[in-house]
């Protein structure tokens, strides 16, 4: 039962990581997309969708040879720390936000899409700047849509297994998720464990989906109110 603990303990930590990471690149990439027009775009789109059509394997293997004795990450690593990212949690969490990272950005984009670009341009005409506008305009009216898409970026995060396993392995108390932890109880035949941590994967799951959904429901609801009032 103490495994378990923090075999959960441990998901939870390279989730909230992954989520971190994906929170300011994710807003970055889907204000580009929606705010600006230039060459590229298509280009920047496809590039953070790709995670979404690629097997995981292929996204943890391309990783594993960036932070790896190969990779430059990795030897910047080696030189300063003495080992590389390489099986440890912190490869995992950046595994798991590559790959939750298209999903982010398109709950991104249709959050910062829903708001008035009127409205921006109005404050940056009373003198507010570009981050400013942002902080006081678009985010405020944007915040369910972002909010619903960090719970969305934190679930995929959460049950990241195919690209984990292969650039942080399934080393038990370092590495070892609860998607590798169920694959190893499985494998053993331990399915009273299995389950345990299946069961476990579920409630989070499902609470994290409950959140998103109800937010997702309350930003079209104000969207369709707003637009009833300007009609």
């Amino acid at each position: 039962m103490n495994s378990d603990i923090s075999i959960v303990a441990l998901s939870l930590q390279i989730a909230l990581v992954a989520t971190a990471v994906t929170l300011p690149i994710g807003m970055f990439v889907a204000w580009l997309l929606v705010r600006k027009q230039f060459r590229g775009k298509f280009v920047l789109d496809v590039i953070v969708s790709l995670p979404l059509a690629l097997p995981p394997v292929v996204v943890g293997y391309a990783l594993l040879w960036v932070v790896g004795t190969n990779g430059w990450i990795g030897q910047l690593s080696e030189s300063l720390f003495g080992s590389t990212l390489a099986f440890t949690w912190i490869a995992a969490a950046l595994a798991a936000a590559i790959v939750s990272l298209p999903l982010v950005v398109r709950s991104f984009t249709a959050a910062l899409a829903g708001v008035d670009p009127r409205l921006e341009s109005a404050a940056r005409g009373l003198g507010a700047g570009s981050v400013r506008t942002f902080l006081t305009i678009t985010l405020p009216l944007a915040y369910r849509g972002v909010i619903a898409g960090v719970m969305l970026g934190f679930v995929r995060a959460l049950s990241e297994f195919g690209a984990t396993i292969v650039v942080a392995g399934n080393i038990p108390g370092r590495t070892q998720t609860v998607p590798s932890a169920i694959f190893t109880r499985i494998s053993s035949g331990d399915t009273d464990a299995a389950w345990r941590l299946a069961l476990v994967s579920v409630v989070l799951g499902v609470l994290a989906l409950v959140i998103h959904n109800w937010l997702v429901r309350r930003s079209s609801n104000n969207s369709d109110s707003s637009n009833g009032r300007a009609l």
